[in-house]
């Protein structure tokens, strides 16, 4: 089976089936989340296995062996899908959702555990654009009127099943009628600012200007930008954030030049397990993201490269942390919890 690297609307169905465990799952992308979803393709092994498409609720298609009996390799899917992403930990939240419903229904007909899937799935999908629009409302009045928004990385629909975490503040100032425009840090190496975060918001009509990461500190200095809000992958108890790798290096910056930053993310992105960000695991991905752009070489023959996908930035950068349930302020420990428990 081909599965292009890059699925736009011309190449993906409107919609697209999960197909080993005999059962079609249509998903119905919203125009904003068609294009620059990427699939990594795996041969099947045998001719009795089939390749299939498993939904998560980040927005990610990843297709797994499904094998032919039903039901028999479901933990190894579980745990391939939380190996995908370390860092990310409402990810784990996802899967672990989908793994308790899966338990419950252990003595149901097959149909009925397939239908039950199914309808959990589409309700996470509405579920996780009803918290992005919530952040929205919670974070548009910290956006100031007639400035300018720096965002790194993509937090909006491509990345959330549709709308989005820091694009979905952006949108919804913007849907309040303030005049703002984004800067978005094309985010090295692996460029989802100006692959992903630049398309959203052109396709929504928002002024942006696409940045190199090493030009934040100019604007940041320039007053110009009124914000910054970014999204996050995980949260300590502390307040500490992990986000894609460059964020750390914006918060600085933006508490140098007295920029407030601003973390937009969902209460599933919480880990109050862990004291301190020092706890997060760091994903660590491929050197040939660095030295090579697109398969083409930009560094020496050979040369060892470093790419930890993520950096923690520490609590004291971040102005306050923009939920579904409200906005945290410091102390951290104490208004994380408070939401959490809301």
């Amino acid at each position: 089976m081909n599965v292009p690297r890059f699925l736009t609307k011309r190449s993906l169905p409107r919609r697209t089936f999960l197909r080993g465990a005999g059962a079609a799952l249509a998903l119905p992308f919203l125009d904003a989340m068609a294009p620059a979803l990427t699939a990594q393709s795996k041969s099947p092994a045998s001719p009795r296995r089939r390749l299939g498409f498993v939904y998560v609720p980040n927005g990610v298609i990843v297709d797994q062996f499904v094998p032919s009996k039903e039901g028999a390799d479901f933990e190894t899917v579980c745990k391939t899908l939380a190996a995908t992403r370390p860092t990310a930990v409402n990810l784990f939240w996802g899967i672990e959702r989908m793994r308790k419903l899966h338990a419950e229904l252990q003595s149901a007909p097959r149909a009925e555990i397939i239908r039950r899937m199914i309808q959990e799935a589409k309700q996470i999908r509405v579920d996780d654009i009803a918290i992005c629009q919530a952040i929205g409302r919670h974070g548009e009045p910290l956006v100031p009127d007639g400035k300018t928004v720096l965002t790194h990385c993509n937090a909006g629909a491509l990345a959330t099943a549709g709308y989005g975490t820091a694009l979905g503040v952006i949108r919804a100032a913007v849907g309040a009628g303030k005049k703002i425009d984004v800067f978005a840090d094309e985010t090295r190496p692996f460029l989802q600012g100006a692959r992903l975060t630049a398309w959203e918001l052109q396709q929504d009509g928002i002024p942006t200007t696409l940045i190199t990461d090493n030009m934040a500190g100019h604007f940041l200095h320039s007053g110009r930008i009124g914000c910054v809000v970014v999204g996050a992958d995980r949260i300590a108890a502390n307040g500490d954030v992990a986000n894609k790798i460059g964020t750390y290096s914006v918060a600085v910056l933006a508490k140098e030049n007295g920029i407030p930053f601003y973390v937009a993310a969902p209460v599933s992105t919480f880990d109050l397990t862990l004291p301190s960000g020092d706890s997060i695991p760091i994903e660590q991905r491929s050197q040939d993201e660095v030295t090579h752009v697109f398969g083409v070489p930009v560094a020496p023959e050979a040369m060892l490269a470093a790419n930890p996908a993520f950096d923690v930035t520490p609590a004291r950068y971040v102005t306050a942390i923009i939920c579904e349930r409200g906005v945290a302020r410091a102390p951290y420990e104490e208004s994380l919890r408070k939401l959490a428990e809301a």
